[in-house]
């Protein structure tokens, strides 16, 4: 009896380090990403440049130059942006997969990116400035969801998911045809490719403000992802089975749905609609650490930092005109999507 205690905790011994020297590669993967970032684009910055001048601004040295302009005004803002956008969407794609079930789930389901969307380009539309359309862009993916919620709080006695996903389709749709709409009416010189560059996704006007106005809505939203991981584990075995260890499922659902929609939208405001991040990488994550959601939220919003680091920083750099991001984490998430399914032979839950 005493060997076979000993066994166990050497088992765990050995899992605890080796989920920690994994967390380890991929937190390494990650600052290697952000220093990649950095350093490449069409004004190259040494990599010990960069650390030379992050170090002096740091210890309030600086010296005004071409290089810490482009460093801290441009390229370290988008790239900081970038990891944002991706951990908010990976975030939200895992808290989503995990609380509706289905591993087919994304960002999106509840109708958030195509009512965002719908806010945004209405904006564009409008001739309005860059932050009041960031800020239509997020009111647009909030009212959105509130408009899921309402009409799933009317019809109770029904089957409450579906009745959630169903209306987030149908309103999704909906404000998809409002884009349309908005693009009919938007001039074809002006109004319109901006449209469309933004709609496929872009940081390319992110500017170190927007930075600032997107964290705080961000952290708000993955903060209780976190601190419910357990909780919101557990939903993934079933409603009964959550409801007999003691888990409020409705409250639960709907805080969930709140705190993703949150993020979602954030991240749509600055970035645009892009898509795959928030399907593919949770997946990814769930190959290498399981199903467990309080190591699958954290790897998922490390790994979507990483993903979308590098997508932009290829799509600022393979090309002389800019690669929108959602033509790229297409191109990508696609292929690697399918070679997941293909390999992965565990369950989803």
């Amino acid at each position: 009896m005493t060997a076979s205690l000993e066994t166990d905790r050497n088992l765990l011994s050995r899992s605890s380090l080796s989920e920690a020297a994994l967390f380890l590669l991929l937190g390494t993967a990650l600052v290697a990403a952000l220093l990649l970032g950095t350093v490449v684009g069409p004004y190259a910055i040494a990599p010990s440049e960069v650390l030379r001048l992050v170090g002096a601004r740091l210890t309030g040295t600086a010296e005004p130059s071409t290089a810490a302009t482009v460093l801290f005004n441009i390229r370290l803002p988008r790239v900081l942006a970038a990891a944002l956008v991706g951990a908010a969407l990976a975030g939200a794609g895992a808290a989503y997969q995990t609380i509706f079930r289905n591993p087919l789930v994304s960002p999106d389901i509840l109708g958030v990116s195509a009512g965002a969307g719908f806010g945004a380009v209405l904006g564009i539309l409008l001739s309005m400035p860059v932050i009041v359309i960031q800020l239509m862009g997020f009111a647009g993916g909030l009212a959105t969801v509130a408009m899921v919620i309402g009409v799933a709080a009317l019809l109770r006695g029904q089957a409450e998911v579906l009745v959630m996903v169903l209306t987030g389709i149908a309103l999704g749709a909906l404000a998809s045809a409002g884009i349309s709409v908005v693009k009919i009416l938007a001039d074809p010189d002006q109004q319109l490719p901006a449209i469309t560059f933004w709609l496929l996704g872009s940081l390319a006007g992110v500017k170190p403000g927007d930075l600032t106005l997107a964290v705080l809505p961000v952290v708000a939203g993955l903060v209780p992802l976190i601190a419910l991981a357990w909780r919101i584990g557990v939903m993934a075995m079933g409603e009964d089975e959550a409801r007999a260890l003691g888990v409020e499922t409705g409250r639960l659902r709907l805080l969930v749905i709140l705190c993703a929609t949150l993020v979602t939208a954030t991240a749509v405001a600055i970035s645009g609609i892009i898509g795959w991040i928030g399907l593919m990488v949770p997946h990814m994550a769930r190959f290498l650490v399981g199903a467990r959601f309080d190591r699958l939220l954290p790897a998922s919003l490390i790994l979507g930092a990483t993903f979308l680091v590098l997508v932009d920083t290829t799509a600022r750099s393979v090309a002389t005109m800019e690669v929108p991001l959602g033509v790229l984490t297409a191109l990508i998430g696609a292929p690697v999507f399918v070679w997941l399914l293909a390999r992965g032979r565990r369950e989803w839950a």
